[in-house]
């Protein structure tokens, strides 16, 4: 597959205007056929798949990510269709995308704010599947100059408001410079702090009930080992 060195020009429509950063918001990425199509298939997972966490449980695919490198796995065709279209994009600088992270985040769920870390290739693109979330943004402990510590409300920054079947795309600073997570509630009440409110179809004061999210997390890892080294191979 011949992949584009950058972000194809017709991306550059779904930029989100405001935020410091490099994010892309795109609506009905997938049809409502999918995204049935993307839950039966997540849910028919053999068991073993699942891993539970605090919070959300979470499948993987295509391998662990290491920092010795990644064994690759093959992904299976209900998923490689979507790392295939998404790589087309350019959103990878050219390379192909071949790690998936299956989270589920059940109604009142969400995760700590986090970074994605050196193990991808700076670039992270979800599709969502089932319900709305929102996404708030932190600026990281270590570039906040202070006396004292700052809870996590005085260092947030933004959310942005990210509806079924769309595709988000973070890059530059929004992967490399902040915190993302999504908070434990069961509804979200919109703001003038959501960034992309008109693009994503939301009303400031508006709120929203959540349900069950599937998000479909696929990124580059960039070392990948070969699988010769486990077979004792020189």
């Amino acid at each position: 597959m011949e992949l584009p060195s950058c972000i194809v020009e017709e991306l550059k429509d779904f930029i989100v205007d405001g935020d410091p950063s490099t994010i892309y918001y795109i609506p009905d990425f997938i049809t409502e056929e999918e995204e049935s199509f993307l839950l039966q298939q997540v849910y028919r997972s053999p068991k073993p798949k699942w891993t539970q966490l605090s919070g959300r449980r979470l499948q993987n695919w295509g391998g662990l990510p290491h920092p010795k490198g990644m064994v690759a796995e093959k992904i299976p065709d209900w998923l490689q269709t979507y790392c295939e279209k998404i790589s087309l994009l350019g959103a990878f600088g050219g390379k192909p995308a071949n790690h998936v992270l299956v989270n589920e985040y059940k109604q009142g769920e969400g995760i700590m704010p986090h970074e994605d870390g050196p193990l991808y290739h700076p670039t992270v693109t979800t599709i969502s599947l089932g319900s709305h979330t929102l996404l708030d943004f932190y600026r990281p402990l270590s570039s906040v100059e202070t006396d004292g510590p700052l809870s996590e409300e005085e260092r947030f920054l933004f959310s942005l408001l990210v509806r079924p079947r769309s595709l988000l795309i973070l890059q530059d600073d929004a992967y490399q410079h902040m915190l993302h997570g999504i908070r434990a509630c069961e509804e979200d009440t919109l703001s003038d702090r959501v960034l992309n409110l008109s693009a994503a179809g939301g009303l400031i004061g508006e709120t929203l009930s959540r349900g069950t999210r599937v998000s479909l997390t696929i990124r580059h890892v960039p070392k990948v080992m070969k699988t010769k080294l486990f077979l004792g191979r020189k």
